[in-house]
């Protein structure tokens, strides 16, 4: 058996074990509770995702529901303030009943660093937003609305909950009535962003096929290419402190570990350290624990997701609902229902 061969067998198994370890993880570190709680942040309706239109229109108006979240969560966090109204009203009369934005406000960066970082991105946001509206036009729906919020109830915990980090007002671990609040400090901040990073890229990847039109292919490509980059900013600020703050490298794999249960049965979501699978031969130099910046697989292409399973996500549910979590009313347009998995 040659080199390369042994070396493919190592990552499979590498891979096998890493599934076994989440299945595990699911059942015996964050119980039946932890899941029963993303569950109950949403209603369950009688429609399937695969019955939803697809047209480009759908698609760019699904791609702007998750561009209104992202934005208006980074523009608290850096401005103290949402986008402008201008931003978030329907394109014309009859599209859609604008919604509000519960929670979000400015984060006290210690680190400038993280603080200019954040400041970019949400500009990029901003502008998402503003050119997926000026494509849509008439059409462009509106804000609906958002839960960015760091109470009891609001989707940053339920999510925190289910990783396992929540916490009281002693700073203990509570994953029964502890919350997270992801404007706190800089640590907060940065993992609920990796929370939406990472389902921005494989959301644009997975409407790649759904596309046909050049001019959208090619805008849907340039954000795409965007918030790969904003991701990789994320991934790459939280490997690095978390040299120094191990917690925060298993805090993100938490998470990834959520992300990955909601979404189906494959194993796809990957942390930002130690599991990696396609340049499993390059792990751990110089005594450091092996990063994951880019999250690829054996053939080193970055993987996507159907526009039900990024709702799985962003509603905190693995059934077939149609709102919850960050959008507590669902998604503006066409394409609102999760798959059930």
């Amino acid at each position: 058996m040659t080199d390369t061969e042994d070396q493919l067998i190592e990552r499979l198994e590498a891979r096998a074990d890493r599934r076994n370890e989440r299945r595990e993880f699911f059942r015996t570190a964050l119980g039946a509770g932890a899941v029963a709680a993303v569950g109950a942040a949403a209603v369950a309706v009688g429609t399937s995702a695969s019955a939803q239109a697809t047209s480009e229109t759908d698609i760019l108006n699904f791609a702007l529901n998750l561009e209104y979240l992202e934005a208006q969560f980074y523009s608290y966090a850096v401005f103290g303030t949402g986008l402008p109204n201008s931003q978030l009203t329907p394109g014309s009369a009859s599209t859609t009943t604008q919604g509000t934005v519960t929670g979000g406000r400015q984060v006290s960066f210690s680190d400038p660093l993280v603080a200019q970082y954040a400041r970019e991105i949400a500009g990029d946001e901003t502008q998402h937003v503003a050119f997926l509206r000026s494509q849509l036009g008439t059409v462009a729906v509106a804000q609906p609305a958002i839960d960015i919020g760091s109470t009891a109830t609001s989707a940053f915990t339920v999510a925190a909950r289910a990783a396992g980090l929540a916490t009281n007002a002693s700073g203990a671990v509570d994953n029964v009535n502890g919350t997270f609040d992801p404007y706190a400090n800089d640590q907060n901040f940065l993992l609920a962003a990796f929370l939406f990073e990472d389902v921005g890229v494989t959301a644009y990847k997975g409407a790649a096929s759904l596309l046909t039109t050049k001019a959208y292919i090619d805008a849907a490509a340039g954000i795409l290419a965007a918030e790969a980059y904003h991701a990789s900013i994320i991934r790459t600020v939280l490997y690095s402190k978390g040299l120094a703050t191990p917690s925060l490298r298993t805090a993100a794999g938490a998470i990834s570990d959520v992300r990955d249960k909601l979404d189906g049965t494959s194993d796809d979501d990957q942390g930002i350290a130690s599991a990696v699978v396609a340049n499993s031969q390059f792990a751990a130099l110089n005594g450091l624990t092996a990063s994951n910046i880019v999250p690829t697989g054996l053939d080193g292409i970055a993987y996507g997701r159907s526009t039900g399973n990024v709702l799985n996500i962003v509603y905190l549910n693995s059934l077939a609902v149609a709102k919850g979590g960050f959008f507590p009313n669902g998604l503006n347009g066409t394409i609102v229902t999760s798959t059930a998995n």
